[in-house]
């Protein structure tokens, strides 16, 4: 880890917390901290930790994990202009997961101090912060609303199709996912065995929805993918 200079800020994800204040807001936010940069497989937050600064994404995309019963489970990945580890900063309360970088990423640490204040002076972005904790709790509620509704797979037609919708770049053949995932990573994100997801991927390969190589994804036909996530077509 090592102190860097400040880049201009990156293509923020519409939605993301960054994205959602004034630019001068944004600015001011993010001159109160300091800007570092880590290569993958780094470790920004750590599940447990007491620690309670925040980091700003500004660049690449980390993964949120937690372990439940001794088995690591993936539980969100987070875009260029997504807050990181308000739920400590707020509350003063241990990490409730780890962050891990998939790539080379450049954040924003700051104190929860100064967070805090900033949040004091400027109204507005507490509304925002408190939209996105509200979304994040309400996005948390329909995937554990899915493991009833929907059978295996389709929730993982689902997901795989808001990973590529989130996180996705366009190329010739289709949308590859920007983020490399493994498929006990994506069984652990669905709630789905291993080898029910590779039955479940298998049937969407077969139908040309999705072509999967060693933590690679592409996303063939996006629309279709939809709609199998909807129950609204048969994956196998």
């Amino acid at each position: 880890m090592s102190g860097v200079a400040q880049p201009r800020v990156q293509t923020l994800a519409p939605g993301s917390f960054l994205h959602r204040l004034s630019p001068a807001d944004r600015d001011e936010l993010l001159a109160l901290g300091v800007s570092r940069e880590f290569p993958a497989g780094r470790r920004l937050i750590r599940e447990g930790a007491d620690d309670t600064h925040v980091e700003l994404l500004r660049r690449g995309f980390v993964k949120v994990t937690t372990v439940v019963q001794g088995f690591e489970t993936l539980l969100a990945i987070r875009m260029p202009g997504d807050i990181l580890g308000e739920t400590a900063a707020l509350t003063g309360r241990p990490r409730t997961a780890t962050v891990t970088t998939c790539g080379r990423v450049v954040s924003n640490v700051v104190s929860r101090a100064a967070f805090e204040r900033f949040l004091g002076r400027h109204p507005g972005a507490a509304l925002q912060m408190g939209a996105i904790m509200g979304e994040r709790l309400r996005w948390a509620n329909q995937r554990r609303a899915d493991f009833t509704a929907y059978p295996a797979d389709v929730r993982v037609a689902r997901m795989l199709a808001e990973i590529a919708t989130t996180c996705g770049q366009p190329v010739d053949r289709g949308i590859l996912v920007g983020v490399a995932l493994s498929q006990p990573e994506l069984a652990s994100m669905v709630g789905v065995a291993d080898v029910t997801l590779q039955k479940a991927l298998r049937a969407l390969r077969r139908r040309n929805l999705v072509r999967t190589g060693y933590r690679r994804l592409l996303v063939l036909d996006l629309d279709l993918l939809r709609l199998v996530g909807e129950g609204s077509a048969v994956a196998s």
